[in-house]
């Protein structure tokens, strides 16, 4: 049998702030946590609502007392912000519980989550919120470890980036690349995505963990459709505030990750890993910027429609087959500005422009020279027309140098006038 001096001593001893009110709202009891919350003597006898300062900030707060006790609530549950007389703002969870005897009384419990919310919201911060809520409030968050989970993975990189970079100052460059994971994150979070984290001026983010997304196939296509519609308003701040125009390529894939807690006890983060990771990193290098490309793995788990631009086959590294995937525009009623490649207007050129290049193998510069002419433009000088003598495939990756300046670019199309190219990084110099 608990002793009422046990009860007075957890009373007395307990961080939560407790009080006990009349049926008229008098304070009869308030414990030390309570005092010095509100500022007020154990036995001031005040009302309970009267123990808040009267500012704007603490409305709610004086609100959930008095209709709670005006209206006999049995059990009543809150959150309200609280200001005290030194201006600190405080985040009370507030549990009432009404005792109808003879002599009505409530009690009341007010939880301090101040701390608590900061630390949520410096970790959301850092990830997103459902990593946030799955590392503070499951047991499974607390401990390192991981399970096996299908989900799909998205991965996006801007072209040309670290060319870019060497353009504008350390200020600068944060303040684009905030400015384009804030529009992008914003997306993410609408469709249910998780981001793992940000790789550079590249995003890595999963659907489908650590909560549960049934449909999550679709959901990250709509999201990569959506955020390739939403660098139009990145550019147009952009080009306001004087900064560059930046383009985006997106991969998405389907498949078996482990997916948990990876590190050491010290030293721990929420990551994602296993080959369908790699795959989506090896099919997003593939694209230029306004692409989206998803396997097959994915398209197949999608009911609804998929407006297809083209398809293709690629061998990841360490796979023994090729395998497949779709450009892609849209899915169901969402679609993309037009793709890329669709609306290619040439301009004729009078003279052929011999270049040296090289093959990039795994982003490295080859030591052979090759040679080539652009005979081409195209009228916003994306694209150009290429002729080598050397055989190139889709998707290789090249460096063209003219009078020490280097251009970067990738083959996208291969038909019977030569190759299209699309340059993905130029200096200032050479695009002038």
């Amino acid at each position: 049998m608990i002793k009422p001096e046990q009860v007075q001593y957890f009373f007395q001893n307990t961080e939560d702030a407790v009080c006990i009110v009349s049926a008229s709202g008098d304070l009869q009891y308030a414990n030390p946590a309570a005092e010095r919350l509100f500022g007020i003597p154990a036995d001031s006898g005040m009302k309970i609502w009267k123990a808040v300062p009267f500012i704007e900030g603490n409305d709610d707060l004086i609100q959930l007392f008095i209709d709670a006790v005006t209206n006999k609530v049995a059990t009543h549950e809150a959150l309200a912000d609280y200001w005290n007389n030194e201006g600190e703002v405080k985040n009370l969870h507030v549990r009432m519980t009404c005792y109808k005897g003879e002599e009505t009384a409530y009690l009341i419990v007010i939880t301090d989550l101040t701390q608590l919310i900061k630390v949520n919201s410096a970790l959301v911060r850092y990830t997103s919120q459902d990593i946030a809520d799955f590392v503070l409030t499951t047991e499974e968050g607390q401990r390192s470890g991981g399970k096996n989970k299908e989900v799909t993975v998205i991965m996006s990189d801007l072209r040309g980036f670290t060319a870019l970079s060497a353009q504008l100052t350390a200020e600068q460059l944060i303040t684009v690349i905030n400015h384009y994971f804030e529009a992008m994150s914003s997306v993410v979070q609408k469709y249910g995505g998780s981001i793992i984290e940000f790789l550079g001026d590249g995003i890595f983010i999963i659907f489908g963990a650590p909560k549960d997304l049934p449909d999550h196939p679709a959901m990250a296509v709509k999201c990569a459709v959506e955020m390739q519609n939403a660098m139009a308003e990145v550019n147009e701040w952009n080009v306001q505030n004087g900064f560059p125009v930046l383009e985006m390529g997106i991969g998405i894939n389907t498949g078996v990750v482990v997916v948990g807690n990876i590190g050491s006890e010290k030293a721990m983060k929420y990551g994602c890993m296993g080959s369908a990771v790699n795959i989506t990193g090896r099919l997003e290098s593939l694209t230029i910027g306004g692409q989206i490309f998803i396997t097959e793995n994915t398209a197949k788990l999608i009911n609804e429609e998929l407006s297809i631009v083209s398809e293709g086959c690629f061998l990841p590294k360490g796979s023994p087959e090729e395998l497949k995937y779709y450009e892609i525009k849209g899915v169901g009623d969402l679609e993309t500005n037009a793709s890329a490649l669709s609306s290619i207007k040439w301009r004729e050129q009078t003279v052929d422009i011999e270049y040296q290049y090289y093959v990039l193998e795994a982003k490295k510069v080859g030591v052979t020279s090759y040679s080539g002419k652009i005979v081409r433009y195209s009228e916003d000088r994306k694209f150009a027309r290429f002729i080598s003598e050397t055989a190139l495939e889709e998707k290789q990756n090249i460096m063209l140098r003219k009078d020490e300046e280097c251009i970067y670019a990738k083959v996208i199309r291969k038909d019977e006038e030569g190759l299209v190219i699309c340059f993905t990084s130029m200096s200032q110099v050479v695009a002038t």
